[in-house]
């Protein structure tokens, strides 16, 4: 599994060329699905999937210049037959996951049957925020706001060992700061990254290495 865990989408350069190695081939070759289920969580929620398909925010990701994008709603795959949309999945080289309620796109993540599906892909997955989020074992009690029906768990994927605080210092969100960060680790089990929209963390085959052209921080 190939995966890129962003704050704020492809920012920079480094990210850019980390995506293009994982993908092996340029960005203008690649078919990518994106994701924006998670910020239906959200107040607003359709106005940001809208943003963030057309690429019109401030979080570059199906904007980046892909042969093709298609959209892949998790909310509506239980309602398939499975052929109508795992072979596309199967077939894509980009997952683009939206940003937005990290458990609400976990719940959906794991009724749609896409869950059980993303470690045997081809496709790099790569994540914004709650899509970033998802994929680790914790999200912290700071970031729960929408709960499934009876649980109040704050456990996502766990496909990666790692825990993540988004938008580190950003100037929209003066609550995540790095003192912030702190308490939040502190709460952890296990280690974590707080990170902000300039950096990434790139994970293949479990190695993990941090890529960023601004700040962050490692809590064991």
């Amino acid at each position: 599994m190939k995966v890129l865990l962003t704050s704020g989408g492809i920012q920079n350069d480094s990210q850019r060329r980390a995506l293009v190695d994982l993908l092996g081939k340029p960005i203008a070759e690649a078919h990518a699905l994106c994701i924006p289920t998670a910020v239906y969580g959200m107040k607003e929620g359709p106005y940001h999937a809208y943003s963030f398909i057309t690429g019109t925010g401030s979080t570059p990701m199906c904007e980046l210049g892909f042969q093709s994008v298609g959209v892949l709603e998790l909310t509506a795959l239980p309602s398939l037959d499975e052929s109508l949309w795992v072979p596309l999945v199967e077939q894509a080289d980009v997952l683009l996951v939206n940003g937005g309620d990290p458990l609400f796109l976990n719940y959906w993540m794991k009724k749609s049957g896409l869950a059980t599906r993303l470690p045997t892909l081809k496709a790099v997955y790569v994540g914004l925020s709650a899509g970033s989020m998802v994929l680790t074992p914790r999200i912290g009690q700071a970031f729960v706001e929408w709960t499934p029906p009876h649980t109040t768990s704050d456990e996502t994927l766990g496909l990666v060992d790692f825990s993540i605080f988004p938008h580190l210092d950003h100037e929209l969100l003066p609550e995540n700061t790095l003192d912030e960060a702190v308490k939040w680790a502190a709460d952890l089990t296990g280690p974590s990254y707080a990170i902000d929209d300039q950096t990434a963390i790139q994970v293949v085959d479990g190695v993990v290495e941090v890529i960023s052209e601004g700040h962050w921080k490692r809590f064991d």
